[in-house]
């Protein structure tokens, strides 16, 4: 039980590389806080891995607003009392209209949107 009673924040928890993390973690003994976006998929995560005997409360959150990131991690360690882990899978081209665009293809506005996206979700904390 590698992460026996660790707080692992995984963001993006809810699919891909984050889902993945938050399975592993929460089968090794971890406390899983899974952070998402998308309300539906990150309830029937964390209902799945609480039923695979996981402990996994869940926060809806934008990584993209900075005000919603600080109130997640300060609800987060006022629960728990720290963050031992975090993993920061958010990320992606899922945000813009055609997310399989090559880089001739894109406006500069969607640019900018993945820019944000990729490197500035989950902002210094």
């Amino acid at each position: 039980m590698r992460f026996h009673d660790k707080v692992a924040l995984i963001t993006a928890a809810a699919s891909g590389i984050g889902r993945a993390t938050a399975d592993i973690i929460a089968q090794e003994g971890g406390i899983v806080v899974a952070v998402d976006n998308h309300e539906e998929r990150l309830d029937r995560t964390v209902a799945q891995l609480n039923e695979a005997g996981g402990r996994a409360p869940r926060r809806l959150c934008n990584a993209l607003d900075e005000k919603d990131v600080q109130a997640t991690v300060g609800s987060i360690v006022r629960d728990f009392g720290r963050i031992d882990i975090l993993v920061n899978a958010v990320g992606g081209s899922t945000i813009i209209g055609k997310s399989g665009a090559t880089v001739d293809e894109l406006s500069f506005t969607d640019w900018q949107r993945l820019i944000d996206f990729n490197l500035a979700a989950m902002p210094d904390w």
